[in-house]
């Protein structure tokens, strides 16, 4: 077990915390850890053993996963393994994630050493979403399996409503080339940027570029679903800029 001396200063942030998760921690040191990022220890030079977010993340990982599994089979029972499993995949990935963390504030939270920090690294995309993922472990560690699925339902709440509409089961691939071809006679370039993780739960990130009109990107557990929301995010994108140019038309004619 690691050991995490909190002051008065922390706690106090502990606490403001606390209030956004909706939850109390009964051993605060778990949250300590939950937002202590590897820059941080290891740049202290004392002799008490400490230990960064990664172990909890783990944990947060499996624990999200499997709530969310719970959670679907729950309020779709009719839905089969496959539709489970590509529902699970959208909303356990990690734009979710950021944008939860990102609403809670998390970066405010995260102890980073100087140099991540003066680099940004609060508001860092991948910091928020492991940090997040460990903030679910330690609310299991602290309090079961009953306390982290009641987080995890009310800040997923959202995302649960909006899967098995028409905007989840939209081939955005296929919008997104007749849209590009219709308006610029070319086709959407989609390149593997990135694959992360062990063997058995890659990630993978994939950026679409639109000419000079649009540089996207996606993430997702496979190259095909990392291509669907770099997809997805390029026709939003162009879909608005479109919605501005039918606006400017208009004023122009009237």
């Amino acid at each position: 077990m690691s050991i995490l001396l909190i002051s008065q200063k922390a706690m106090t942030l502990l606490t403001q915390l606390e209030s956004r998760l909706l939850y109390k921690f009964e051993n605060a040191t778990l949250l300590e850890e939950a937002l202590t990022h590897s820059s941080f220890t290891n740049e202290q030079k004392n002799s008490i053993k400490k230990h960064d977010y990664e172990r909890l993340e783990f944990l947060g990982d499996a624990v999200l996963e499997l709530i969310i599994t719970d959670l679907l089979m729950e309020k779709y029972p009719d839905k089969t393994e496959g539709d489970l499993s590509k529902a699970r995949s959208s909303i356990v990935r990690e734009e979710v994630l950021v944008k939860i963390s990102k609403k809670i504030e998390m970066g405010v939270f995260i102890k980073l050493g100087k140099g991540e920090r003066r680099a940004g690294g609060g508001q860092r995309d991948s910091i928020l979403a492991c940090a997040l993922e460990a903030v679910i472990g330690a609310v299991y560690k602290d309090g079961g399996y009953r306390r982290a699925y009641d987080f995890v339902n009310y800040f997923w709440s959202d995302y649960m409503e909006k899967l098995f509409t028409d905007e989840l089961d939209i081939d955005y691939k296929t919008r997104l080339q007749e849209l590009v071809q219709a308006k610029y006679k070319e086709v959407p370039e989609y390149e593997l940027v990135k694959t992360s993780g062990p063997a058995h739960n890659r990630t993978f990130k994939v950026r679409v570029k639109v000419l000079d009109e649009v540089d996207s990107i996606g993430t997702g557990t496979s190259k095909k679903e990392a291509e669907q929301v770099a997809a997805y995010n390029a026709f939003r994108c162009l879909a608005v800029n479109g919605e501005k140019e039918l606006k400017k038309e208009e004023v122009a004619t009237q």
